[in-house]
């Protein structure tokens, strides 16, 4: 009896320091507070930062990002962004003309406790700080860039603020006039939206002739007008813009794609195109390769050409086109699957029954041309009825899942992208050449479409220039057994041609 007495009081005494232990946090409070937490503890006024503010912290690190010697910053003021939390977030610093004793690359820790968090101008800084306050502890540290779309640094200003950012692929909007300047605002247009490049008078590359197109790499800053507050992006010397190339137009484009029809998937599914010139098939012909990868194979390493049950081709050598003019590709001419609208009257420049004949040249008889779950799948356009390995696509989408269609090698294989709305042959970051999605930047894709609806891709291209000044977007179309023509043809949203 005493026994279990014993064990009972050792019991309730080790319940009991347990009950004690957990109300209390151990270990020691950080002294380093994350920028995306700095950045929050504004909430419309100035803010006197504390340790009762900062959750104990006192200090804050990162990397330098801004060379105000170059000229091209607002005066006095030193921009560090860091990766803490999982959030790569920037801030600006005002310590006056020692702003310019730092250079990208420097890492430092920053004193903030007894400074105060403000906004002067939209734009959120640290004042209060003095020379002491930033203490440099290393140099040539790694300096993230991130590239992003202008809509999304719009839509985010507070994300990406402070940051160092590239806008890929963008133009200058109007295009510049022969010896026009970096000096003062610019408008840049990537085709996902317009944002404003601003270049100080007495900046050191302002009186340099101002390209055409660019990838431009920048720290977007806050600019407030009126009641309007908007993200300026301020490249920090003539090296952050790399001049782009002109893109060479292409003579067709995606512009949408059924990939489920009503009943089987069998000779009913089909994509939509639209040409950007007249076309006399019987002269120029060209080619249309879809891919489906479905299961858990290695990449492709003939990629378009791999043919099998990974991709299929159709030629394009009879009919015509004229500039601006949807045309089809697919198995039966109807709009929405057996027993649908007829839509022969449209011009289908090849109609094959891809269940019963395999591919022109390559591919496999399928049931599932397009792809409609799953992994990644896509359609590419080619020059030209011989399709390899190392061709080029004149335009191409991938849209869906994941999956393994990528490899870097050596030899690098996949398939291979070319410059469109969605990828670029040059990463924006690295500068460098990136020739298959998957590979460096080409990572984007269009999302799986919804079940039994239309993929109308919305955009406006350039026909002159070969420019999306729209990118692409998704709308899912709803059909039916008996819609018209019109519904994917002239309905709001469909893909337009300029010039």
């Amino acid at each position: 009896m005493k026994k279990i007495y014993l064990l009972l009081a050792l019991a309730t005494a080790v319940s009991i320091s347990s009950c004690k232990k957990n109300k209390y946090a151990e270990g020691t409070l950080s002294p380093i507070i994350a920028v995306v937490d700095l950045r929050a503890i504004y909430k419309g006024s100035d803010v006197v930062l504390n340790s009762s503010n900062m959750g104990g912290a006192k200090e804050i690190v990162g990397v330098v990002i801004s060379n105000a010697a170059a000229g091209n910053c607002p005066a006095g003021l030193l921009v560090v962004q860091n990766n803490r939390r999982n959030a790569v977030r920037g801030i600006s610093l005002e310590i006056g003309n020692a702003a310019a004793n730092y250079v990208p690359g420097d890492s430092v820790i920053v004193q903030v406790e007894g400074a105060t968090l403000t906004k002067v101008n939209g734009s959120m800084r640290v004042k209060g700080l003095t020379e002491s306050s930033v203490n440099k502890a290393a140099t040539n540290k790694a300096v993230k860039v991130q590239s992003v779309p202008s809509a999304t640094l719009l839509a985010s200003p507070d994300v990406y603020e402070g940051t160092l950012v590239t806008i890929a692929k963008a133009v200058t909007d109007p295009e510049p006039q022969q010896g026009e300047t970096y000096a003062g605002d610019k408008t840049i247009n990537d085709g996902f939206g317009k944002i404003i490049m601003h270049t100080e008078a007495n900046a050191a590359f302002a009186t340099t002739e101002l390209p055409f197109s660019a990838n431009f790499t920048g720290i977007p800053f806050a600019v407030t007008s009126g009641a309007d507050t908007k993200l300026q992006l301020w490249p920090r010397t003539i090296d952050d813009v790399f001049t782009l190339a002109a893109t060479k137009p292409s003579p067709i484009i995606i512009t949408g794609y059924l990939t489920n029809p009503s009943g089987s998937d069998a000779d009913y599914e089909y994509i939509q195109l639209k040409a950007t010139k007249d076309i006399d098939f019987s002269v120029t012909s060209y080619a249309v390769v879809t891919c489906n990868n479905a299961g858990t194979n290695p990449a492709p390493a003939n990629g378009w050409a791999q043919g099998l049950a990974k991709t299929y081709k159709f030629n394009l050598t009879s009919g015509s086109v004229k500039k601006g003019q949807f045309f089809y590709v697919g198995g039966n001419k109807n709009i929405w699957g057996k027993g649908s609208t007829d839509i022969s009257s449209s011009n289908w420049i090849n109609s094959t029954m891809y269940a019963e004949v395999p591919g022109a040249d390559f591919g496999n008889v399928t049931t599932n041309l397009l792809a409609n779950s799953g992994n990644v799948a896509g359609i590419a356009v080619f020059t030209g009825t011989t399709v390899t390995a190392s061709s080029v696509p004149l335009d191409v989408i991938m849209y869906g899942g994941g999956g393994t269609v990528y490899s870097a090698g050596p030899p690098e294989i996949g398939y291979r992208i070319t410059n469109t709305d969605y990828y670029s042959t040059i990463n924006p970051v690295t500068r460098t050449e990136q020739g298959f999605y998957g590979g460096g930047s080409n990572t984007s894709k269009l999302p799986l479409p919804t079940d039994g609806l239309f993929s109308q891709l919305g955009g406006v291209y350039d026909a002159l220039t070969g420019r999306w000044v729209a990118g692409r977007t998704v709308t899912s179309v709803t059909l039916t057994l008996t819609s018209p023509i019109s519904t994917i043809e002239t309905a709001t949203g469909v893909t337009t041609i300029q010039n």
